[in-house]
């Protein structure tokens, strides 16, 4: 048998599917560069999982908001025993058994408000998740970053312990001969060791480093490429800013949170109004002593009601509701200033990050010059070991911060990705199947009862899910 769907429950089971099968697909042995730790991130991360779920649980929100837009049926069954000392027959068993129907034919637009407030929080979570996204994404970069910037250094101090081993023979070589002192040996021993000692600390920081590589990509990091490429860079703050306004999914998020807000205050209004609603209802009953009371029933009607007094609830929902709306104004504010200062900061980092780079490459070609000096200058006998040890030191610390200007820019250049709201996979263009949002959302926004096509299509996707 053959079974036939739509292009857009197509599209879920390829996303449930995506998702189902990320855990299930075998990782490759190795991430060679930054695109493939950020897809790794991008596929692994469970913290992503988990605020996609949080998703799903705000789109049935606006399920269960339509829902009351909509009739209730109810069936029920009842068997009651009743006793009167009046009636000949004192003992009287009835089974009765009917349908009630209630509809909701106007509630000054409750309803439908707290449907919209619902739709908007939807929107608030969509942009609460790229959030998230962006998070999941900037660790993969440190992560990567810090193993590449870990290797650097441990190749640095291999090399400075082999340069130092060097110089102790050579300090050997001389005091054997009488050029240098026995001071001049211990001098060199003790480089030598202190060289060692910062070999295992950087190797145990690249270990470390590792361990959070894998934490974050889902893999154990293989050879790293290399530097990671830096993403193109704004003309100006100003323009950094207006990025950043227009697509910081933590400002879009407020927005929506507001607006759900004030549409929960319009609501909370329109609930102290009247209500009318339709009740129809149908039943049989029968006297199970076989008497002439049984027979059928039926009725239909319409109700008006409203609370003339409920004790100060409902005054102090609407109060509360205009509190919290008041409150979320406050915070939007707050993160609209939040958004620039970071933008700010971000953008001066990556400027800052430039210059240093660009004099910690001057310290390094200087500091090489002058080792090279001072070494030749030592065989000659017009430098000591200690001069020629001192120079090696400055040597390896310009290289040490040259790798790490070099890492800081690179973190600095994502951190303003991140602050404009642009830290995304889809912006990216990574080689993943992005998460769409609306997919899901599609499925169930009409609140589809389980019987129904759409119905059977949504537990399908769950069942692909693995979350039914």
């Amino acid at each position: 048998m053959r079974m036939k769907f739509s292009a857009s429950v197509f599209k879920a089971f390829v996303f449930a599917g995506g998702v189902a099968a990320t855990a299930l697909m075998p990782l490759k042995a190795a991430a060679d560069n930054l695109s493939d730790a950020l897809i790794g991130a991008y596929k692994t991360s469970g913290l992503l999982e988990q605020n996609r779920a949080l998703l799903r649980a705000a789109d049935e929100d606006v399920a269960i908001a339509v829902s009351r837009l909509r009739p209730v049926i109810e069936w029920t069954v009842s068997a009651t025993n009743s006793y009167s000392e009046f009636r000949q027959d004192r003992t009287q068993n009835t089974l009765s058994t009917g349908l009630q129907l209630t509809q909701l034919l106007y509630d000054g637009g409750a309803s439908r408000l707290n449907k919209l407030a619902a739709q908007e929080t939807v929107l608030a979570t969509r942009q609460a998740l790229l959030s998230v996204e962006q998070s999941v994404l900037l660790r993969a970069v440190q992560a990567y970053v810090d193993v590449l910037q870990a290797q650097e250094n441990v190749r640095l101090r291999r090399n400075n312990l082999r340069l130092l081993g060097e110089e102790l023979k050579a300090a050997r070589d001389r005091f054997d001969v009488g050029e240098v002192t026995r001071t001049d040996v211990a001098l060199a021993e003790s480089r030598v060791a202190g060289a060692r000692a910062n070999l295992t600390n950087a190797e145990g920081v690249l270990l470390t480093a590792k361990a959070t590589y894998r934490e974050v990509v889902g893999r154990d990091p293989g050879v790293i490429a290399g530097q990671p490429p830096l993403p193109r860079t704004v003309a100006s703050l100003q323009s950094a800013q207006a990025v950043a306004i227009r697509n910081h999914p933590d400002l879009l998020s407020q927005q929506h949170v507001v607006k759900a807000r004030d549409y929960q205050v319009a609501a909370a209004t329109a609930d102290m109004g009247p209500r009318v609603s339709l009740q129809a209802q149908v039943g049989v009953s029968d006297d199970t002593h076989g008497s002439n009371s049984s027979g059928n029933s039926s009725s239909i009607g319409v109700t008006l009601g409203q609370e003339l007094y409920a004790g100060g609830r409902n005054s102090a929902v609407r109060r509360r509701a205009i509190a919290n709306a008041d409150a979320q104004r406050g915070l939007l504010i707050n993160t609209q200033r939040v958004v620039q200062q970071s933008v700010s900061a971000a953008y001066y980092n990556v400027e800052t990050a430039r210059v240093s780079l660009i004099s910690s490459a001057e310290r390094v070609r200087a500091s090489k010059v002058a080792f090279d000096g001072i070494r030749e200058e030592a065989t000659l006998g017009a430098r000591t070991t200690l001069d020629v040890l001192q120079a090696e030191q400055d040597y390896l610390d310009a290289q040490t911060e040259q790798v790490n200007a070099r890492a800081n820019q690179a973190i600095a250049a994502y951190q303003l990705l991140q602050a404009q709201g642009l830290l995304t996979a889809e912006h990216l263009g990574l080689a993943v199947e992005v998460y769409d949002p609306t997919l899901y959302y599609n499925l169930v926004k009409d609140a589809p009862v389980p019987l129904s096509k759409r119905g059977k299509d949504l537990d399908r996707v769950l069942k692909a899910l693995g979350r039914n």
